[in-house]
């Protein structure tokens, strides 16, 4: 039997190859406030990450189109990204995400 292709069909199959990457979801959160420089990423990181796996992470999300790489011609080199206009409309699934979790922490603690 053949397999289905699922991805470009079905919305979560869809969601979740997109978003496959570890912290995918957290730069679109770091992102959802406007465009932030690589090195303000890298700081704001959670977890110590090294610049390749943060460069990859952040090329992915390009790739998907999802975020925006702008590239500025100075000395020092400024680069930027901000979220892409279908990455803007991941916002409200940020915000829905926030409020799952934050009640999942509550109900982690014994608090319901």
């Amino acid at each position: 039997m053949e397999k289905k292709i699922l991805f470009g069909r079905c919305p979560y199959v869809t969601a979740q190859k997109v978003l496959t990457g570890k912290w995918s979801m957290y730069i679109l959160y770091l992102l959802s406030d406007g465009p932030v420089r690589f090195n303000e990423l890298l700081r704001r990181m959670p977890e110590k990450m090294t610049h390749t796996t943060l460069s990859r992470q952040l090329k992915t999300l390009e790739d998907e189109g999802l975020i925006v790489r702008v590239e500025y011609r100075q000395v020092p080199p400024k680069v930027e990204y901000s979220m892409s206009e279908i990455g803007e409309k991941f916002k409200n699934v940020l915000s829905e995400l926030e409020i799952w979790g934050n009640e999942y922490i509550e109900y982690l603690n014994g608090v319901q």
